[in-house]
């Protein structure tokens, strides 16, 4: 590809991407296709001879469209937004284009000191004190990971990467089992194993963290010879939102000397409005906290931001120094491959910076706090509405809900053929979950272009599909 057809056809995918955004509302939130409908319609075999972009990107238009999920959709109700703010796109294409690998400083001076810059502004933006620093991640569960990997060496004395977890004391990590399970892929990679993950009961309308259950569970530990390493606490679980009292949890860690670890993933963007940090009251006692930009900041995915208090023990966890990776003659800067396990990174700061410049931290807010308004509005009306039970009450914009089941029906088929029946309809999309193991319906305003209409889209599609 010469320069001119590079950039005629950046120019094409530019122009496409914008009528793409502006044509969503127009199509199915999700595609209607059956398993292995889009495989087999792509060639099995490799080309030997290249082909025209013209009939590469005719195909993509033909087949590769039709079978995706679109995740920009302002009636996408489901998991968590993964949203893409027009600005970080910009963004995005730029860096793209450089194709940078930022692992070092000397890789890409601007792209290090960006990311250090950017990890203030959001942590001044979410008001956690000055002792925080951190990096940007691709996800949560990296920072998840990190943070275990902390835990593991810090309670082995600094000697589980040197010698193995063979022969050692059995570590113990407690938590609820309102968290992620990032946190269970974690405690595997980091060779702790899930039987030596703890599931701390909960309690309360916000199914938070029974902290005296805490306090026994460490206690028993110890007697029983096993050596505690650290708690997972969590604002805003992805089930139901679930969140701990961290005041209350960070004082049981205190007491046991152990880390704390806080994974708000999807709430923390919420922290931008001061009226929601009552939440996350006591997370400023947390040793490393992860949030994601890239669900309801509208920074493109991937982006998290692991803050932490000791990049210190984290470099000493993590960092291995071969001499071609060694900056000669300069001093005062930061590698953040050190703070993270993969060695490559990407330039995830820019996506950043021009999304808070374009925005401002006041356009982000009323983004957020109109989500959570038309969450609740919703939310009231399902409350009132005979025909339906709400599960769980919202927390930001986050709320779970089911349809009566009528007598003589299964109720988890009844269930789940009304959830059937939404998606399938194609103008929103929910999820499900189980709580207090039955099957419920969750809802979460979240797309960065939602407007109220949406709301109101939804609580038409979920009166429509109800069983006449």
């Amino acid at each position: 590809m010469n320069h001119q057809e590079f950039l005629d056809w950046s120019e094409k995918a530019a122009r496409w991407g914008a009528d793409y955004r502006e044509r969503l509302r127009s199509l199915p939130v999700r595609p209607s296709c059956q398993p292995g409908e889009i495989a087999a319609r792509i060639s099995p075999t490799v080309p030997e001879k290249g082909e025209p972009m013209e009939s590469i990107f005719a195909d993509f238009e033909d087949i590769i469209l039709p079978g995706m999920t679109h995740w920009q959709h302002p009636r996408f109700f489901a998991y968590f937004p993964a949203n893409a703010a027009p600005a970080s796109i910009v963004a995005e294409y730029l860096v793209t284009a450089m194709a940078a690998q930022c692992m070092l400083w000397q890789t890409s001076p601007a792209a290090t000191e960006l990311e250090t810059a950017m990890v203030g502004w959001l942590r001044d933006a979410l008001g956690l004190p000055a002792g925080f620093t951190g990096s940007i991640q691709d996800s949560a569960s990296s920072g998840t990971l990190n943070a275990v990997l902390v835990m593991r060496e810090k309670a082995l004395a600094w000697q589980g990467n040197q010698q193995g977890l063979s022969g050692q004391p059995r570590l113990r990590i407690y938590t609820t089992g309102q968290v992620h399970t990032s946190i269970d892929r974690a405690i595997w990679v980091a060779g702790i194993g899930s039987d030596n993950l703890v599931r701390i009961p909960v309690m309360g309308p916000g199914r938070s963290m029974d902290v005296e259950a805490l306090d026994r569970a460490i206690r028993a530990d110890i007697a029983a010879g096993y050596r505690p390493a650290g708690v997972i606490a969590c604002t805003g679980g992805t089930s139901t939102g679930a969140h701990d009292d961290l005041e209350a949890v960070s004082a049981v860690a205190k007491v046991h000397g152990l880390y704390l670890h806080v994974d708000a993933a999807w709430a923390g963007s919420a922290m931008i409005c001061p009226e929601y940090r009552s939440f996350w009251a006591g997370v400023e006692q947390a040793d490393s906290i992860v949030f994601n930009p890239h669900k309801w900041l509208g920074a493109q995915f991937d982006c998290s931001i692991q803050f932490i208090k000791s990049p210190d023990d984290l470099v000493k966890t993590l960092a291995i120094q071969p001499e071609y990776l060694k900056t000669s003659g300069k001093n005062g800067f930061i590698n953040y491959s050190e703070w993270s396990v993969p060695l490559g990174r990407r330039f995830r700061a820019l996506k950043l910076w021009f999304l808070l410049r374009h925005h401002g931290l006041e356009g982000l807010r009323t983004m957020i706090r109109n989500h959570v308004r038309w969450a609740e509005t919703l939310h009231r009306r399902i409350e009132a509405d005979a025909r339906f039970e709400v599960i769980t009450a919202p927390f930001l914009s986050l709320f779970s809900f089911r349809p009566v089941v009528p007598a003589g029906k299964e109720a988890e088929l009844f269930v789940q053929s009304y959830l059937d029946r939404i998606n399938n309809d194609g103008r929103i999309y929910l999820t499900q979950t189980r709580v207090d193991g039955a099957l419920a319906i969750r809802f979460q305003a979240g797309a960065f272009d939602m407007q109220e209409e949406d709301a109101d889209m939804a609580w038409q599609v979920l009166q429509e599909m109800l069983e006449p």
